[in-house]
């Protein structure tokens, strides 16, 4: 067997990190407006980076230096996207994954009516992806909600977003969807914990009811949110599909001890509960009882139940960059991963963040998450950050990216043919972009080298790397080329 004829392939993108034009246009301020680039600040400590307090949200607020926070300049999409999606379409992209900023729609979230000039920009976008036969796969909320949301009512964990994002999902739905039909609800929506104030504008500490509580209670906003949406584009657009997506941690246990599978296993069902919850329409029963045994409570309110049940998920899309082991062992080495510190397989590989590189766990993970939902899958972001190096001919060599996507694109083939379902896939980032973990540039993820320094300087010119030759004719030969070298 081999990839599907209407296989999607293309890459992910988000607004933050690549659009700038931050206040321009009537945009207002976001959370990721207040995304500070740390340079003495270790890779590895992603809490440190991401670290939010009243007063670092007021610094940002009230900053004359933009150039502290590099998401406000992004890679300058807002004004050069149609050479970029020119440049995708030389890649032979079917789809394009991107996102829509909240702020520059509604600047503070509370407004009645959309700002024209924001969604003006985003028509053109999407019209131009139309022209050129890019597919869009739009994400509504990709860690962009207005400031002024988080800083009034705590974000999500206040219900009265779920209104207020649902004015901002018709808004979209109503003057986007003729251009789209894939629809995605919150990205990685499981990170909510992990990065609250950058994933539901929760800034830690501030929650009268604990931060615990109050990162369970966003969750169910936001998926009562969720619902909602994928109910209201039905009705603007029958055929179009609304999906979820979450960070695939896939966890291994350490060793065969089993306290270690035990572990592993609960840490699974964890990362596993929100995309349950979207496409099972209920919360799992462990959950609950775990929730209990917390002294936490889902905030349920009447009519709750039915509207989840009603506005299920049409497809399971997800992030898969490495996958994790767990252990009883406190003493356990641990290394970092996408936006977590996990403990160390002495089987893999690592990145230069430290990050280990499992392609088979690719192929576990699509198994499992197909098995489990018997819904269509969408590999919606997956790749390898990297430092690379212009050549005196400004030629880009990324023999190690290569062998990154090779391994995984070999390991998501034996998956369909295991029976899987695949949509497609989308890398992130095809276009060298802001990291959204340490906010550097010199972290790169793309096939199109953009000439930017983690402080702002270069030309943000667009050059083509080794391996944009080599993804377009994985493209080209809808992946048979894979198997050229065998």
């Amino acid at each position: 067997m081999a990839f599907p004829e209407y296989f999607l392939w293309g890459g992910a993108i988000a607004a933050n990190q690549v659009e700038g034009a931050w206040n321009e246009d009537g945009k207002g301020l976001s959370v990721a407006d207040c995304a500070v680039f740390k340079p003495n600040v270790d890779v590895s400590d992603y809490a440190a980076h991401n670290k939010v307090t009243p007063d670092t949200i007021r610094q940002a607020m009230e900053t004359r230096h933009p150039e502290d926070y590099p998401k406000r300049r992004g890679i300058d999409f807002y004004h050069r996207y149609k050479e970029d999606l020119a440049l995708f379409k030389e890649l032979g992209f079917k789809t394009l994954r991107l996102s829509i900023a909240w702020s520059r729609l509604f600047p503070t979230g509370e407004e009645e009516e959309v700002n024209e000039a924001g969604i003006a920009f985003y028509e053109e976008v999407l019209k131009e992806m139309n022209r050129l036969g890019i597919e869009p796969l739009i994400t509504l909320s990709h860690y962009e909600m207005p400031l002024h949301l988080a800083l009034e009512y705590n974000g999500w964990e206040d219900r009265r977003m779920v209104e207020k994002f649902g004015r901002f999902a018709r808004v979209c739905f109503e003057r986007l969807s003729p251009y789209a039909k894939y629809w995605l609800n919150f990205n990685e929506i499981d990170s909510i914990s992990r990065h609250p104030f950058t994933t539901a504008g929760i800034i830690p500490g501030q929650s009268k009811a604990g931060d615990e509580q109050a990162y369970l209670s966003a969750f169910h906003h936001q998926a009562l949110a969720s619902a909602q949406a994928a109910l209201d584009l039905k009705k603007v657009r029958p055929d179009a599909l609304m999906g979820c997506m979450v960070t695939k941690l896939t966890t291994y246990p350490l060793t065969c001890r089993p306290d270690d599978v035990y572990k592993a296993l609960r840490k699974n069902l964890d990362n596993l509960f929100f995309s349950d919850v979207m496409v099972f329409g209920e919360y799992p029963r462990l959950k609950l009882a775990d929730f209990k045994a917390q002294g936490l409570k889902v905030p349920f309110e009447e009519g709750d139940a039915e509207l989840l049940k009603k506005g299920t998920v049409d497809f399971v899309s997800f992030s898969y960059y490495m996958s994790m082991t767990e252990t009883t062992d406190p003493n356990a080495e641990r290394t970092p991963g996408n936006t977590i510190l996990a403990v160390k397989n002495p089987y893999l590989a690592s990145s230069e963040w430290g990050w280990q590189i499992d392609p088979v766990g690719l192929k576990t993970s699509l198994v499992e998450l197909y098995d489990r939902y018997k819904k269509p899958l969408f590999v919606v972001e997956n790749g390898m950050g990297a430092k690379d190096m212009v050549e005196e001919d400004g030629r880009i060599h990324d023999p190690y990216r290569v062998d990154y996507f090779r391994s995984h694109f070999l390991e998501m083939e034996k998956a369909i043919d295991a029976g899987v379902e695949l949509m497609g896939y989308t890398s992130w980032a095809p276009i060298d972009l802001i990291s959204v973990s340490t906010n550097q540039m010199s972290k790169r993820y793309g096939f199109i080298y953009v000439d930017q320094d983690d402080f702002g300087n270069g030309s943000l010119n667009r050059s083509k790397k080794d391996s944009f030759y080599w993804y377009q004719k994985v493209i080209e030969t809808n992946g048979r080329s894979l198997h050229e070298s065998e």
